[in-house]
């Protein structure tokens, strides 16, 4: 029913416009046909008129006019010019024929002779002697004629108790040249009017049948050219947006020559497109599904194996420990462990490997597994780095490599042996000072390059010390003006005293709160990591 309404509504729309168009040239042609005939009628019947103003013309003597606006009477020769101009005006449909003499001063004329006397009952005849204001919409106008013996360059139509007359106004010369009067000849408008309003008819009526004519053949042509082909286009691409079905080979046998035509092909292979496409995004987003469950799974995999249970020995009281990580992906290439050698050793790993997602979490869960098993070993931290860095550089054809900090603390004594393999130096607060960095000899990371050697340094730790581990995802977390975290500001967070008297869980969760501010809804390109170790209390030698 939409489309339907569609389909009346495309064609009611082009059949008022083109009505509309029509109108306007039907408009534009008659008004501007009837304004050119009427502008050329007019001067032609101006001209006529000023053609039996001359024939008049011939039969006034301009010399006598001064003698019979002086003596006021007629003569022989005034009323043989009385019988010829009225017999011109009786044949001719003349209104008026009017001989006067203009004046300037008092813009008047006097009346030398008018046609109209011999119609008793005209009481607009002017007897020889009258003088009356000049009878004109422009008697400056008439005054000129007088004055410069120059017919005027338009005509003069005029409206007024005499009729509605187009004027003719000729100079009346005597033998010498001068003008001594003006002789003036009007013809009635009327049957130009009449004949304008028979053009107008006729040509109105001509012009809207043959419009109408062309506008109607040029509905059917459009009807049959554009506005079906858009219907059937309108209904296919309905029918394909409701349930993906079109009419791929009616489409194809538009053969409009046009436009449409190449709109009908493209719509037909957008159709084939999106069909394809449809199909294909269904086939990635079950593979995207797929590989999103695969990828949930492989972080709980992760995750189950980093220490994740806390306090992780609850009957040791020497120390305490806490450790959080947050991968940028679903899973990273961060790491942190910590496990007992024996019962008074307790060792810490923090590690970062290079690369994200899924290669550097199998990267990780190799490295872990390597340093972890030579630590139980019995090997020194020291000897721990150089084993596993050789172990990981065997067949590295990816080029990888790990960032890494081991320490071994001997809670018998507060002794913390480490060794660091390119990683971020950690922060130890000692005897109730601030945070500082934790001196170390940075090595070179491991997987690097093959019989590299590292030193490990040695610390006392005392009842009360805390040491925190963490990757750079901490130090290089990003905030929206691309401004990184810092060192110094993990220092000064960390001495600010907002993580006095806190728990180690509390104080690891409050730092990544910062970050998270910091942060500002930035997302991260790397993983975050930390680890936290305070020293309670010396334990027995004998355990």
């Amino acid at each position: 029913m939409e489309l339907e309404k569609r389909k009346r509504g495309l064609g009611w729309k082009i059949t008022v416009l083109c009505l509309l168009l029509a109108g306007i040239i039907c408009a534009s042609v008659c008004i501007s046909g009837y304004h050119q005939y009427r502008a050329s009628t007019f001067r032609t019947y101006n001209d006529f008129a000023y053609k039996l103003a001359a024939t008049a013309l011939a039969y006034v003597d301009g010399n006598r006019i001064a003698g019979y606006l002086e003596g006021g009477g007629t003569d022989a020769a005034y009323d043989e010019m009385d019988r010829q101009i009225y017999t011109l005006y009786k044949n001719t449909g003349l209104t008026s024929i009017y001989i006067c003499v203009p004046d300037e001063a008092t813009m008047t004329v006097t009346t030398i002779y008018d046609v109209r006397v011999h119609d008793a009952q005209n009481p607009q005849a002017y007897a020889l002697g009258v003088v009356d204001p000049i009878g004109s919409d422009d008697p400056q106008k008439v005054v000129d004629v007088y004055r410069t013996g120059k017919r005027p360059d338009d005509y003069f139509i005029r409206k007024n108790s005499f009729g509605y007359n187009t004027s003719a106004i000729v100079p009346v010369r005597n033998d010498a040249g001068e003008v001594t009067a003006l002789l003036l000849a009007d013809l009635p408008m009327p049957f130009i009017l009449e004949n304008l309003n028979a053009y107008l008819l006729s040509t109105v009526g001509i012009t809207v049948v043959l419009v109408f004519l062309i506008i109607f053949g040029y509905l059917r042509f459009l009807q049959k050219r554009v506005v079906m082909p858009i219907q059937f286009l309108t209904k296919n691409a309905e029918a394909f947006a409701k349930c993906r079905t079109g009419f791929l080979d009616e489409m194809l046998n538009i053969h409009t020559g046009d436009e449409i035509e190449t709109l009908a092909a493209a719509l037909a292979k957008m159709e084939v497109d999106i069909t394809k496409y449809i199909n294909n995004l269904a086939r990635v987003t079950a593979d995207k599904e797929r590989i999103a469950t695969e990828l949930a799974v492989a972080t709980q995999i992760q995750t189950s194996m980093l220490p994740c249970i806390f306090p992780p020995y609850p009957d040791l009281k020497e120390f305490d420990i806490y450790a959080l990580m947050q991968a940028a992906k679903e899973v990273g290439g961060d790491f942190y462990d910590f496990f007992l050698i024996d019962r008074t050793h307790l060792c810490v790993v923090i590690a970062d490997v290079s690369g994200k997602g899924v290669p550097a979490a199998l990267f990780m869960v190799i490295a872990k597994t390597l340093i972890k098993n030579h630590a139980q070993a019995g090997m020194s931290p020291k000897q721990v780095f150089e084993a596993v860095n050789d172990q990981l550089c065997e067949n590295n054809e990816a080029g990888m490599f790990v960032t890494a900090f081991m320490g071994v603390l001997d809670v018998t004594d507060g002794s913390f042996t480490y060794v660091n393999a390119g990683h971020n130096p950690p922060l130890l607060s000692t005897g109730g000072a601030p945070y500082d960095w934790l001196k170390s000899k940075r090595g070179f990371v491991l997987a690097g390059m093959e019989h590299m050697k590292y030193s490990q340094q040695q610390i006392t730790l005392f009842p009360g010390d805390s040491l925190l581990l963490y990757t750079d995802g901490v130090t290089e977390a990003l905030n929206p003006r691309e401004e990184l975290y810092s060192e110094a500001r993990l220092k000064a967070f960390v001495n600010s005293g907002r993580l006095d008297g806190c728990t180690l869980e509390k104080q690891l969760h409050l730092l990544r709160q910062e970050l998270a501010v910091f942060a500002d809804g930035a997302q991260q390109a790397d993983d975050i990591t930390m680890l936290i170790l305070r020293l309670n209390e010396k334990g027995d030698q004998n355990g």
